[in-house]
């Protein structure tokens, strides 16, 4: 009688060889290069299948905090469950602790995972501080909100409640189209978009009535952070602080004298404007935005 071989759950790793003697040529191949490394690691010394578990299970914990969940770490290292499991709990009874080792290669995996938005399960929720903060300065340069929806693919609604902190919390998916949004977005005029003056101006007034920043006022790296604030500068005359915002943008970024007014939230004629009001030797030749150091 013909003894029937059992089919490996998955065939992610080396069980299915070691455990289900899989015959798959993709599995043999990946045992013969794991064991030819093995092998060459050892005749140098460098042997090293285990690492200490307490450095990956506090990084599974931080990604955790920021809202990627268990299971889509798990799906981002490519690992089983039981491993991950193992992990942070120990075994399904919990009579046992957590691991103390976990193999190098699952380590490796894990560690691989950095708590960025692209980590994030689309239908996870974040926090939607940089959210809000992005549809608010684009708005605040111009860009209506139904113009928003209707290049973001994102309906009204959601635009509305973000735009107006109705809630406070996102979908990953939501916060990654918002941030894509704004990164296409930030420096370009609305009316090349072909959208009407009229509505530019409202967008601007209505921003200007709640004290939604632009995009000039937020740095990249802390837009996300709740603890952030805008940098609307010292409290300077406005023709000087544009004057000097406007030279600054086009001196050390390269920006056209278009895409400085964009970024400012005015017209280039408003930009033109406080230029002449405001000379560059007037100015004291300054090279760094209003509310930075000098």
């Amino acid at each position: 009688m013909t003894t029937a071989v059992r089919e490996a759950p998955h065939h992610r790793n080396l069980t299915c060889v070691k455990e289900y003697t899989c015959q798959r040529p993709e599995c043999l191949a990946r045992n013969r290069d794991y064991m030819r490394n093995r092998s060459r690691l050892l005749a140098y010394g460098r042997w090293q299948p285990y690492v200490d578990a307490e450095p990956v299970r506090a990084h599974v914990r931080m990604l955790m905090s920021h809202g990627i969940g268990l299971q889509r770490v798990r799906l981002l290292a490519q690992i089983p469950n039981g491993t991950m499991s193992k992990l942070l709990y120990g075994d399904a009874t919990r009579t046992m602790p957590p691991s103390k080792r976990v193999r190098t290669r699952t380590a490796d995996s894990i560690l691989a995972i950095k708590a960025t938005l692209d980590a994030v399960a689309p239908s996870a929720l974040v926090d939607a501080t940089g959210t809000r903060r992005r549809l608010q300065a684009l708005v605040a340069v111009g860009w209506p909100q139904i113009s928003l929806a209707r290049l973001s693919g994102l309906d009204k609604i959601t635009i509305n409640d973000q735009v107006n902190h109705t809630v406070t919390t996102a979908y990953g998916s939501t916060a990654r189209t918002a941030r894509d949004l704004y990164d296409q977005l930030w420096n370009v005029a609305p009316a090349d978009h072909g959208i009407a003056a009229r509505w530019i101006g409202e967008a601007r007034a209505l921003a200007a009535t709640n004290g939604w920043a632009p995009p000039g006022a937020w740095d990249d790296d802390y837009i996300d952070s709740p603890a952030a604030v805008p940098d609307l500068g010292e409290h300077v005359d406005r023709y000087t602080a544009i004057a000097e915002d406007g030279r600054w943008l086009m001196n050390e970024h390269g920006c056209t004298a278009g895409q400085a007014a964009h970024r400012l939230g005015i017209t280039q004629d408003h930009l033109y404007r406080a230029f002449s009001q405001r000379p560059e030797q007037q100015a004291g030749h300054r090279t760094t935005p209003h509310g930075a150091a000098a």
